[in-house]
């Protein structure tokens, strides 16, 4: 037998730019094993007067390798993974509330990369955010999100899948199929592919920002 409990948990929520001048609000997940602290970092090449950029970390920080060193974070594992799915909801929530005090956005954008492409994308459907953009970065569609066409947030959200040439995470698959989206995505998305593996690069933001 088990019996559940709901907990208070400190959590770390990293950030960069001026949110007293940026009209552009972007909050970015990390994927497994990475840490907001640096992983906030592949966004620093951007205007801070022009964008504010929001990492939270994932809920559950373990050691990389044996019980010392390095120490990574995830979103979710598959044990208790609807318990962990409403903790995040209900926390990225508090992270939303919490970020749009901090100033008048005009637009709003969601970036989820590799494995935190399925929490974003839950968030953004079940979430309080209303973002403008939804971006999955090296991720795709979480099978077990479903929805009303005639009511959702990515019905409403321009949708952008973006994903290195040479990502060993995509190595089998066609990304240059005409039917990869129609397979992989149940809402219009649109494909960019640049050119480099399972990261987010500078050019890569770029031209991903240039479509926003």
């Amino acid at each position: 037998m088990v019996f559940t409990i709901k907990t208070v948990k400190t959590q770390r929520v990293f950030h960069f730019g001026n949110p007293e001048k940026a009209k552009h609000l972007i909050i970015v997940f990390h994927g497994y094993g990475q840490l907001p602290e640096y992983f906030i970092r592949k966004f620093h090449s951007l205007d801070p007067e022009k964008y504010f950029i929001v990492a939270p970390e994932g809920l559950h920080r373990f050691y990389l390798s044996g019980t010392s060193g390095r120490v990574g974070a995830s979103w979710m594992t598959k044990e208790a993974r609807e318990d962990d799915i409403s903790d995040n909801i209900d926390y990225l929530n508090e992270v939303s509330k919490n970020t749009l005090k901090q100033g008048e956005f005009t637009k709003r954008t969601i970036i989820g990369f590799s494995q935190g492409g399925a929490t974003a994308a839950r968030w953004h459907q079940n979430g309080n955010f209303k973002a403008d953009n939804f971006v999955f970065w090296a991720s795709v569609f979480p099978p077990d999100l479903v929805f009303s066409s005639s009511n959702t947030a990515f019905e409403r959200s321009s949708n952008f899948f973006i994903v290195g040439n040479d990502d060993p995470y995509f190595q089998n698959v066609d990304l240059n199929s005409e039917v990869l989206i129609d397979k992989h995505f149940p809402v219009e998305t649109e494909k960019i592919l640049f050119s480099g593996k399972h990261d987010i690069t500078k050019e890569a933001l770029e031209l991903l920002l240039s479509k926003l």
